[in-house]
Protein backbone atom coordinates (compact mmCIF):
# COMPACT_ATOMS: atom_id res chain seq x y z
CA UNK A 1 0.00 0.00 0.00
CA UNK A 2 2.12 3.29 -1.07
CA UNK A 3 1.90 6.05 1.34
CA UNK A 4 0.52 9.18 0.77
CA UNK A 5 2.92 12.17 0.40
CA UNK A 6 1.70 14.98 2.96
CA UNK A 7 4.06 17.58 1.47
CA UNK A 8 2.58 19.83 -1.16
CA UNK A 9 3.11 22.90 -2.62
CA UNK A 10 1.78 26.06 -0.59
CA UNK A 11 1.88 24.16 2.72
CA UNK A 12 3.45 25.55 5.42
CA UNK A 13 6.50 24.17 7.20
CA UNK A 14 9.48 24.01 9.22
CA UNK A 15 12.93 22.95 7.71
CA UNK A 16 15.21 21.55 10.27
CA UNK A 17 18.83 22.12 7.81
CA UNK A 18 22.56 21.13 9.17
CA UNK A 19 25.64 22.80 8.50
CA UNK A 20 24.70 24.91 10.17
CA UNK A 21 21.95 24.29 12.00
CA UNK A 22 18.87 26.53 11.40
CA UNK A 23 15.24 26.18 11.49
CA UNK A 24 13.44 27.76 9.17
CA UNK A 25 9.58 28.71 8.67
CA UNK A 26 7.82 29.27 5.51
CA UNK A 27 5.61 27.60 3.16
CA UNK A 28 6.88 24.96 -0.23
CA UNK A 29 7.70 26.77 -3.42
CA UNK A 30 8.92 23.36 -4.92
CA UNK A 31 9.79 19.99 -3.76
CA UNK A 32 12.28 17.59 -5.61
CA UNK A 33 14.88 14.66 -4.94
CA UNK A 34 17.04 17.38 -5.16
CA UNK A 35 16.12 20.07 -3.04
CA UNK A 36 13.02 22.02 -1.54
CA UNK A 37 12.57 25.92 -2.56
CA UNK A 38 11.11 27.44 0.27
CA UNK A 39 9.58 31.16 0.71
CA UNK A 40 10.31 31.88 4.14
CA UNK A 41 12.39 33.08 7.84
CA UNK A 42 15.03 31.86 9.71
CA UNK A 43 12.95 30.95 12.93
CA UNK A 44 15.99 32.00 15.68
CA UNK A 45 14.52 35.60 16.31
CA UNK A 46 10.90 33.94 15.94
CA UNK A 47 9.45 37.07 18.97
CA UNK A 48 11.56 39.56 17.02
CA UNK A 49 10.15 38.76 13.31
CA UNK A 50 6.62 39.04 14.93
CA UNK A 51 7.44 42.17 16.94
CA UNK A 52 8.05 43.52 13.76
CA UNK A 53 5.57 42.62 11.76
CA UNK A 54 2.94 43.82 14.25
CA UNK A 55 4.38 47.20 14.51
CA UNK A 56 4.03 47.80 10.49
CA UNK A 57 7.49 47.11 10.21
CA UNK A 58 7.14 43.78 7.88
CA UNK A 59 10.15 44.97 5.13
CA UNK A 60 13.14 44.71 7.84
CA UNK A 61 12.36 41.12 8.70
CA UNK A 62 14.80 38.70 6.41
CA UNK A 63 12.41 36.86 4.31
CA UNK A 64 13.28 35.43 1.56
CA UNK A 65 13.32 32.46 -1.14
CA UNK A 66 15.65 30.26 -1.12
CA UNK A 67 16.52 26.78 -2.88
CA UNK A 68 17.54 24.26 -0.03
CA UNK A 69 19.66 21.39 -1.22
CA UNK A 70 18.48 17.77 0.27
CA UNK A 71 21.92 16.83 1.83
CA UNK A 72 21.32 19.96 4.10
CA UNK A 73 17.90 19.02 5.07
CA UNK A 74 17.64 17.18 8.58
CA UNK A 75 13.95 17.17 9.09
CA UNK A 76 10.89 18.66 7.55
CA UNK A 77 7.11 19.23 9.61
CA UNK A 78 4.16 20.66 8.32
CA UNK A 79 3.50 23.65 10.24
CA UNK A 80 0.39 22.13 11.90
CA UNK A 81 -1.05 22.46 15.63
CA UNK A 82 -0.18 19.47 18.24
CA UNK A 83 -1.55 18.31 21.73
CA UNK A 84 -2.75 21.37 22.03
CA UNK A 85 0.07 23.69 21.18
CA UNK A 86 -0.66 25.96 18.10
CA UNK A 87 0.88 25.70 15.09
CA UNK A 88 3.80 28.89 14.03
CA UNK A 89 1.28 29.83 11.12
CA UNK A 90 -1.82 30.35 14.20
CA UNK A 91 0.94 32.04 16.27
CA UNK A 92 1.69 34.35 13.79
CA UNK A 93 -1.91 35.31 13.09
CA UNK A 94 -2.86 35.62 16.31
CA UNK A 95 0.33 38.11 17.55
CA UNK A 96 0.19 39.55 14.19
CA UNK A 97 -3.45 39.91 12.88
CA UNK A 98 -1.95 38.84 9.51
CA UNK A 99 -2.33 35.53 7.24
CA UNK A 100 1.03 33.85 7.13
CA UNK A 101 0.15 32.55 3.65
CA UNK A 102 -0.46 36.21 2.60
CA UNK A 103 2.67 37.54 4.70
CA UNK A 104 4.54 34.49 2.85
CA UNK A 105 3.16 34.90 -0.63
CA UNK A 106 5.08 34.65 -3.66
CA UNK A 107 6.74 37.85 -4.88
CA UNK A 108 5.00 39.48 -7.93
CA UNK A 109 7.22 39.45 -11.22
CA UNK A 110 8.69 42.65 -12.56
CA UNK A 111 5.89 44.09 -14.55
CA UNK A 112 6.86 45.41 -18.28
CA UNK A 113 6.46 48.99 -18.37
CA UNK A 114 4.87 50.37 -21.11
CA UNK A 115 5.76 52.63 -24.00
Amino acid sequence: MPLSFPFQRGQLVVVVLTAPRQKIWGRILGLETAGIAVRGIDIAPWEDVLTLVKSSHANQVALDTRFVPMYRIEQMYLDEASSGVPSLGDVFKERTGLDPMEFLADLEPPRRKRR
